[in-house]
């Protein structure tokens, strides 16, 4: 089922990219050979007007094959030379190719929009001004691998009811009430009642805290904050889903810089990043905690696919962008061979970067 639903994410998501570069070209006057559904083989293809609708085999996306967006020379000097994506004008080229990206983004903005409209998990001390929340709890955001917690069973998006250690008990929950415990529980064994997803079970996870190698304090190996539900009205969840989006966006820059840099000085590691496998398990917990859960990983997955999409790398949308800016400065094309092998080794090293990741997602679950 996991499996099922990821792929629709994925499914719905690279057609709505798709879908702005097509409605852009079709806008321009640009011919559109084929919307492709899924990647090759082909299934099943039937024409309306001059483009092919196809369904294809591999259900992991979709993509539009533009006339002219890799140049040869019947769309340079051929006779429907004029309908060619590289005899527009940069403007218009610079568009269509920006058109997939800016639908990932106003797509995402949909989805937080819903998202809050429904009622969306929310940081406490981030919500808007004169808006509550309801249903505050203590939620764990994060498990370190191999700690004490993971030991015990608790994973992310469990809700922490109670805390006890010996004769010390609360409900009275919060960050600094978990801290207190732990720091006050050398050798001792802190017994951690949490609720997981819909389930109203309490199950209990027995810790004993450990030391931080670092600097010796004591710790049992997860992120927590208190999250609420923020539900809003139309007009308030239309703007707060831009400003989501937009923070979204943000953050994804950051976190993708951060890691080329760290890889350009030798510190990068592949096990902050997540591909396909890692994936399919997310959307799982996802699906588990709520329909408005799911809803809110597509739109992160929206603009992380846009931004991405951004970087000047061959084959990507920024790096076709990135071509136009040279041809827009030195007053005339790239040399079409030059260009279209740059951007086929650069699929093929994407393609191989996707194996890699793939690969340690794999290891990851042994």
């Amino acid at each position: 089922m996991n499996i099922i639903i990821f792929v629709i994410i994925l499914l719905v998501l690279v057609v709505v990219h798709e879908a702005g570069h097509f409605f852009l070209a079709k806008s321009f006057g640009i011919r559109v050979d084929e919307f492709g559904f899924g990647f090759p083989p082909k299934i099943f293809g039937k024409k309306f007007g001059e483009t092919e609708y196809t369904l294809n085999l591999l259900p992991l996306g979709g993509f539009v094959r533009i006339f002219g967006e890799s140049p040869d020379d019947e769309s340079i000097s051929g006779p429907d030379a004029s309908r060619s994506f590289v005899n527009k004008p940069k403007w218009k080229q610079a568009i269509v190719l920006f058109a997939g990206i800016f639908a990932n983004f106003l797509l995402a903005w949909l989805l937080f929009s819903i998202g809050f409209m429904s009622g969306l998990p929310t940081s406490v001390g981030s919500e808007p001004a004169g808006s509550k929340l309801s249903d505050v709890n203590l939620v764990v955001l994060s498990v370190v691998p191999k700690s004490p917690a993971e030991i015990a069973g608790l994973k992310s998006g469990d809700k922490v009811v109670s805390i006890l250690s010996g004769q010390n008990m609360t409900t009275y929950i919060s960050p600094e009430t978990v801290q207190s415990f732990v720091t006050g529980s050398e050798g001792k064994v802190i017994d951690i009642g949490y609720t997981r997803g819909k389930d109203p079970l309490i199950n209990m996870a027995k810790i004993i805290p450990v030391k931080n190698t670092t600097d010796g304090k004591l710790q049992i190996g997860i992120s927590m904050d208190m999250i609420g539900n923020l539900k809003l009205p139309f007009f308030s969840a239309i703007g707060e889903g831009a400003v989501m989006d937009w923070s979204s966006a943000k953050s994804t820059v950051v976190g993708l810089y951060t890691l080329i840099a760290q890889t350009v000085r030798g510190k990068g590691s592949l096990s902050s990043v997540t591909g396909p496998v890692g994936m399919v398990g997310i959307v799982g917990d996802a699906y588990k905690f709520g329909f408005v859960y799911l809803l809110s990983f597509a739109a992160l997955i929206s603009v992380n696919l846009a931004i991405i999409n951004l970087v000047p790398f061959p084959a990507l949308d920024g790096g076709r962008l990135f071509f136009l800016l040279i041809e827009k400065i030195k007053g005339s094309h790239i040399n079409p061979k030059v260009a279209n092998t740059v951007n086929t080794i650069g699929f093929c090293i994407l393609i191989l970067l996707m194996i890699v990741i793939t690969y340690h997602d794999v290891i990851k679950l042994f």
